[in-house]
């Protein structure tokens, strides 16, 4: 696939044809366009398409699955699609890295978080698509345990002898004494390299930071968060500690340096901490996070990939196709022989990218950026979208590996795999925007739709003044024209109008002009 062909989607090529009809030429040109092409409105959340979970990007043994456990618990791709790559991250971070272009390296952690009402069978879910992980992490641990016992074993016997030469070298003669002391001397110090390994976790489900912060030490600097319910944000919003604590979760997905201090033992530095996070949870859990200090504010809800998917609930087959036993197995063992690949695995191994796929991923890049600028589509959600192309980095490393499970790293990753993370990423970009935009419905917000509702139905037919449309809407939405404010400024971001420059003041004195705004060409003419 070439760049030009891998171009990501416009986000909004899934709503109405008649977001477009009858306008589409005026975006660039034309009077109603004024000095500047209008851009893409952005739509509030309510009337925002949003796209189904992409299976067929996936690697054919992952796609099986995630459609045969879709099928079966009659639950929404999105869930098993977004846990399955949660999943071959569980499996590669803190063990794998993609190098994108000079310094610019991504880890392959990701934040995966799902939200559906509940009755939507997310545990059966996480059963079908983690529970190799936990078959896996059983054999690790009864490896691991049997390590431990050989280095406490290790451990105790040269403690043993140090403190044996030590008692001779204080009872020896002088002229012998040395030669004890520096032979207790090295035993002591060859006790203390001896490291002890805590037993192998893969998994935990809602952990405290201090928790995770002592099993990112224990674990290689990888751990993995899997649950399907949402008691992780309450734990990051302070229902242990009394206030908000996400510094490892922040740093744990930058994979930024954590010190770790336990009392009565030295302090330990995690170099680059990589966290996974695979999350199902009820809409109400984001409304919730959203209102934590210091949640938006310090990147946290801009690292997660949001999946919104529409609940099965009410239209369910009770006679499902069951998954097939080798589509079950094939994932298992692939899963399995991949995570167990990979857990002793020191030095991580590094990813690249052909330049075919490098091209496919700056395509992308520029179009993010040209989307963030004031009145795009992205321009809201600027602390999400920044992230976005590490993302799809991310993203393209997990498709790569789970392509190649066995020497993935001794190959390149192309551009076919880097176009179908773009794919992934435009999913994850409209999911993103309806979270956002439905996480921040103030009040402001409601009165924004109620000015947009009224400017559908009536559109002005020119250039426009905040006295004619006080005039024109009900008192029963704005008492005041100090109350049209808000509503005329958030309306503005979103790109639905366009306030002109004031004209030239006259030097006289007297009242300001009101402000005077264009409506974009699609008022009137479309589904918002």
């Amino acid at each position: 696939m070439t760049a030009s062909s891998s171009l990501p989607d416009d986000p909004y090529d899934n709503v109405s044809p008649l977001f477009r009809d009858g306008w589409e030429q005026d975006l660039d040109s034309g009077p109603a366009a004024g000095p500047e092409p209008w851009d893409l409105p952005v739509p509030f959340g309510e009337s925002r398409a949003l796209p189904a979970f992409p299976v067929e990007v996936l690697p054919a043994w992952v796609g099986s699955m995630v459609k045969a456990v879709a099928e079966e618990t009659q639950t929404p791709a999105d869930l098993a699609g977004c846990l399955a790559l949660a999943a071959l991250a569980t499996a590669a971070a803190g063990r794998v890295v993609i190098r994108i272009r000079g310094r610019w390296h991504e880890p392959l952690n990701i934040y995966t978080v799902v939200a559906l009402p509940p009755g939507n069978r997310k545990s059966a879910v996480f059963d079908h698509i983690i529970n190799p992980l936990l078959t896996v992490e059983k054999v690790l641990k009864e490896t691991s345990a049997l390590k431990k016992i050989e280095a406490e074993t290790t451990h105790k016997l040269l403690k043993a002898a140090a403190d044996r030469a030590a008692a001779k070298a204080a009872s020896a003669e002088a002229d012998q004494r040395d030669a004890l002391i520096s032979e207790a001397v090295l035993l002591a110090r060859q006790a203390e390299t001896v490291t002890v390994p805590a037993e192998t976790q893969l998994i935990a489900d809602n952990v405290t930071q201090e928790s995770l912060a002592t099993l990112l030490a224990e674990q290689g600097g990888r751990m993995a968060v899997m649950s399907p319910e949402g008691g992780i944000f309450d734990i990051i919003a302070g229902l242990y500690s009394g206030s908000a604590n996400m510094e490892i979760f922040l740093k744990g997905h930058a994979g930024d340096l954590v010190r770790v201090n336990r009392q009565g033992r030295p302090a330990q530095h995690i170099e680059h901490p990589a966290v996974t996070m695979g999350l199902a949870i009820q809409p109400e859990v984001l409304e919730a996070i959203a209102k934590v200090k210091g949640a938006d504010g310090r990147g946290l809800l801009a690292r997660y990939l949001y999946s919104v998917p529409v609940s099965l609930v009410g239209s369910r087959s009770q006679e499902p196709e069951l998954i097939p036993d080798h589509v079950a197995d094939t994932y298992a063992t692939r899963l399995a022989a991949l995570t167990t690949e990979l857990a002793d695995w020191t030095d991580p191994a590094v990813l690249t990218i052909t330049p075919e796929a490098d091209a496919v991923l700056m395509a992308y890049q520029k179009v993010t950026e040209s989307r963030l600028a004031k009145g795009g589509s992205l321009a809201l959600v600027v602390k999400w979208a920044s992230k976005r192309d590490g993302a799809v980095a991310r993203l393209a490393g997990l498709l790569h590996i789970a392509t190649h499970p066995t020497d993935a790293w001794r190959r390149p990753v192309e551009a076919a795999t880097m176009a179908a993370a773009t794919r992934l990423g435009d999913y994850f970009t409209v999911h993103a925007l309806h979270v956002f935009d439905a996480i921040g419905a103030e009040p402001a917000r409601e009165a924004a739709r109620a000015l947009l509702d009224h400017l559908h139905t009536s559109p002005p037919a020119g250039a426009f003044t905040k006295r004619d449309v006080f005039r024109a809407v009900p008192r029963s939405d704005f008492r005041t024209m100090a109350d049209l404010d808000p509503a005329l400024a958030l309306l503005e971001e979103h790109g639905w109008l366009r306030q002109q420059a004031p004209p030239p003041r006259s030097g006289k004195g007297g009242r300001p002009p009101s402000p005077r705004y264009q409506a974009h060409p699609a008022i009137g003419h479309t589904e918002h």
